[in-house]
């Protein structure tokens, strides 16, 4: 009987070994880590969120994770990134509610939505 629990309790442990060891080899910062809150990845030609709600007085921030250069350009022009390099952030605060639509000037196909509530 005690070699039977023996036995049991190795399996748990290896078990738990395994699965410990496999969290944390997904827990780094790679594609799989969750976003940041208030956060949207330039990635793959897009913007991701596409919208994106905050509150006011949020600040949202936009990480070029793309391999060519970004902008973050607000359609009524009250905000302009310029231009954001790969592995680079551009940072805007939301002071007002409304419904904010940007875009990217080089690749004007890139289009995303801030919801400030």
């Amino acid at each position: 009987m005690k070699n039977r629990i023996a036995s049991v309790v190795s399996l748990v442990l290896l078990f738990s070994t395994i699965f410990v060891s496999c969290s944390k080899s997904n827990s780094g910062t790679g594609n799989n880590s969750p976003a940041a809150p208030n956060s949207v990845s330039i990635i793959n030609m897009a913007f991701t969120p596409a919208t994106i709600t905050v509150t006011v007085g949020a600040t949202v921030t936009w990480k070029n994770n793309d391999n060519m250069t970004h902008t973050v350009t607000a359609d009524d022009n009250s905000f302009d990134s310029g231009n954001i390099g790969t592995g680079s952030s551009f940072a805007k605060t939301f002071s007002t509610a409304g419904s904010f639509l940007y875009h990217c000037t080089i690749h004007p196909s890139m289009t995303g939505t801030v919801i400030v509530k």
